[in-house]
């Protein structure tokens, strides 16, 4: 495993944790923190949301640097509708217009868009803009960012039931056939490789209805750090971090490095 070090700058964290073989494949994100983030300020929700959006830009270019390939972000959870009216309007036309002007920079920076959740509910521009962003950098390689959108873990999981019952009742499969592939299959997430690291901004220490099946061996990082605050090198010390653990899947120590 990686020692722990004190970084000076942010070169140096890249530079270190280029050193090490163990990165995630697959990092996710609940991004906790704008709005008390904004009332810290003095300034609105909005403010905050904003800010935040800036924290994407800069932790989606720190996944390129490390060359991670998968980034999910939980963006909007099926639970987030009981926010004010006002907010959810902000949030619907900030992600947008977000789409909208990076589009650019997505390309140039090969970065294929992707999104899961549920489109019910969903403003029809904004399901407009995700098929236009996603059509667009569909052949981008270098990382696929996904939103998670109207998306809660439950909702997902609950849909995954009820497509296979009707198939074993239709006798399409039978449910002795059921394993965890054929659940993978079905999941809004089945063409994501399972989640290496979950990282929570913000404070709290819970899932919140978040790929509650694709966490199941996930490591978790748990930060303080309002979102607008977390920069890159936020970033880099999670990253270490999971450096630094021991990743078992259920085997001894003995196992692992024998």
């Amino acid at each position: 495993m990686v020692a722990n070090r004190v970084f000076v700058s942010i070169d140096q964290q890249l530079a270190h944790i280029k050193e090490g073989n163990k990165l995630p494949k697959h990092l996710a994100i609940i991004m906790d923190g704008n709005g008390r983030w904004a009332k810290q300020q003095g300034q609105h929700r909005v403010f905050g949301h904003e800010s935040g959006a800036e924290s994407v830009k800069k932790i989606v270019e720190g996944c390129l640097e490390l060359n991670i390939p998968y980034l999910t972000l939980y963006t909007f959870s099926t639970e987030n509708w009981n926010r004010p009216i006002q907010e959810v309007e902000m949030l619907m036309s900030l992600l947008i217009s977000s789409l909208n002007n990076e589009l650019e920079e997505l390309q140039k920076n090969k970065i294929r868009i992707n999104s899961i959740g549920s489109t019910l509910n969903l403003p029809s521009d904004v399901i407009e803009t995700l098929e236009k962003v996603s059509q667009s950098t569909k052949n981008n390689c270098n990382i696929t960012v996904t939103l998670a959108l109207n998306y809660g873990s439950k909702e997902e999981l609950t849909g995954v039931l009820q497509q296979l019952a009707v198939k074993v009742k239709n006798n399409i499969i039978s449910a002795e056939n059921i394993d965890e592939s054929t659940i993978n299959k079905h999941l809004y997430t089945q063409n994501l490789p399972e989640v290496d690291l979950l990282i929570r901004t913000g404070g709290e220490k819970r899932l919140s209805n978040f790929l509650l099946w694709q966490l199941a061996y996930a490591e978790l990082y748990f930060t303080d750090v309002l979102w607008p605050d977390f920069t890159k090198k936020e970033l880099f010390e999670a990253i270490i971090d999971y450096q630094n653990r021991e990743r078992r899947f259920g085997k001894t120590s003995e196992q692992i490095y024998e």
